[in-house]
């Protein structure tokens, strides 16, 4: 991981450990299954996975794009990227928090 996007990942998650007291950050081991996304939010009883990217143009490796979709379905999964983050996150509270 490129040292832009792992700067951009530790950032993201301080901001949802602040906007979602008590929620727990898990990161996904990348050498166990190929395309996983980076990190897996759980939040009351909800969840969501987040696959970071250092920009909007950074590649995407075999297979991220198929989990990012699965997972989607199955709850919540995105791209997220210093350009669409406050997007991300926003998507992402109405997700967890959709009376507040």
């Amino acid at each position: 991981m490129s040292r832009l996007e792992n700067n951009f990942q530790a950032e993201l998650k301080k901001d949802l450990r602040a906007m979602f007291n008590g929620c727990i950050v898990l990161k996904a081991d990348p050498t166990d299954t190929q395309g996983i996304p980076d990190l897996l939010v759980l939040y009351r009883d909800k969840w969501a996975s987040l696959e970071c990217k250092r920009n909007r143009n950074a590649s995407r490796r075999p297979n991220q794009e198929y989990y990012v979709d699965k997972m989607n379905n199955m709850s919540f999964s995105r791209f997220v990227y210093p350009e669409n983050k406050e997007e991300v996150l926003n998507e992402l509270r109405e997700v967890f928090e959709p009376c507040r």
